[in-house]
């Protein structure tokens, strides 16, 4: 361990050439700089902010969301088969006309029944109208309460010195306010993580963990590496638009729908604003260009940068699907589905391919997200999220 521990924390991968751990470890009275460990702090504070979060969404949601007429209701479930649950949870959840032909001798069913049962199945384990509002109002809140703050501990900083300037700098001090900006976002990344096994199950689950996961890993890299005033600069670039794209999400619940659309329309200026103009001219150009000629480029600077770009790459497909969403809601007259957790319909009940369900406010990614959904991608960069 303590071979594989030297060979980590190498300063010469983690810090400029003339920087050593023991600088950062033995700062002047008075300085704090960032250390591995503060990081822990994050765990009981994301435990924390899903006590929270279960609380907010029980007691302040939910009964907003009744206020405006959105039942906890639950949908039509599908009459207990042993069967029929079998092939559904072993083999295919959406079975092909083949599986139904036999499933409808087996049973002696007409293949509509089987094609209603499989549906109705479908269906049951999806959230409601009610879930879906309780989560994104959590959200929303989160959003606008974090990035509140960190726009104002940034504008504070801002008439300190130029806020894009030198943001790569392995001896900038550790303030009070950017430690909480820090802890909290990684804590309440890490309390997604855990919330995504006691909620319903989407269909993004895998992609929607892989990409809370690169962001804790972000947050945490740029952390250690002290590279904390770019991290955040680029989480409120982010918060900027998140909680803008939540709060469509809650009128489009409410069946505000011109209010919905307005808000998309708002969000998707925010976010070519943020991460298509101020992201690249700003805060990537200090961390390439204005940081190499301060401390010079070294091989956590490559990987750092490295990430940063392909997060950029990422910004410019999210956008292309914003766009997208944009014209079909032109065309349409509304915003288009959010795939993950539609709920499916049918005219009648003998619809031979069940339709797609409610509108929902499309959900483009947060990051990395690395991907989330509306067509899987479309979704969550935008979640954020939407975050890194």
């Amino acid at each position: 361990m303590a071979a594989f521990s030297a060979w980590f924390w190498n300063e010469r991968f983690w810090l400029p050439h003339n920087v050593t751990w023991a600088d950062l470890a033995d700062p002047a009275p008075g300085v704090e700089y960032p250390k591995a460990g503060h990081l822990f702090a994050a765990f009981p504070l994301a435990l924390g902010i899903f006590a929270v979060r279960i609380l907010f969404e029980r007691c302040i949601a939910g009964p907003c969301a009744r206020s405006l007429h959105i039942q906890p209701g639950i949908g039509r479930r599908a009459q207990p088969n042993a069967v029929l649950e079998k092939v559904f949870t072993s083999i295919t959840q959406n079975p092909d006309s083949r599986h139904l032909d036999g499933l409808s001798k087996q049973l002696d069913w007409e293949v509509r029944k089987v094609q209603r049962w499989f549906r109705h199945r479908r269906n049951q384990d999806k959230p409601s109208t009610h879930t879906k509002f309780c989560e994104s109002m959590w959200r929303f809140t989160f959003y606008s309460c974090i990035f509140t703050y960190g726009l104002r501990f940034l504008w504070q900083v801002s008439t300190q010195s130029d806020l894009f300037r030198c943001t790569c700098l392995s001896l900038q001090v550790m303030t009070p306010g950017l430690y909480h900006y820090y802890v909290t976002e990684l804590a309440f990344y890490w309390s997604l993580m855990f919330s995504q096994f006691t909620d319903i199950k989407r269909k993004d689950f895998l992609i929607m963990f892989i990409h809370h996961l690169a962001t804790v890993s972000l947050i945490s890299f740029s952390y250690v590496n002290n590279m904390t005033r770019v991290g955040s600069l680029v989480m409120c670039v982010h918060d900027a638009s998140d909680f803008l794209l939540e709060a469509g999400k809650l009128a489009n619940y409410a069946k505000y729908q011109r209010l919905c659309d307005f808000l998309f329309i708002v969000f998707s200026a925010a976010f070519f604003i943020t991460r298509l103009v101020v992201y690249p001219v700003w805060v990537l150009n200090s961390t390439l260009f204005e940081s190499w000629a301060i401390v010079g480029p070294y091989p956590s600077w490559w990987l750092f940068n490295f990430l940063l770009l392909v997060l950029q790459v990422l910004h410019i497909i999210w956008f292309y699907l914003i766009a997208r969403i944009a014209v079909k809601a032109m065309l349409r007259g509304k915003v288009s589905n959010d795939v993950r957790s539609d709920i499916e319909s049918s005219s009648g009940e003998e619809a031979d391919t069940p339709t797609g369900g409610p509108r929902a406010f499309s959900h483009p990614p947060k990051g990395e997200n690395g991907t989330r959904s509306h067509c899987v991608a479309a979704k969550d960069g935008v979640q954020n999220h939407s975050s890194w």
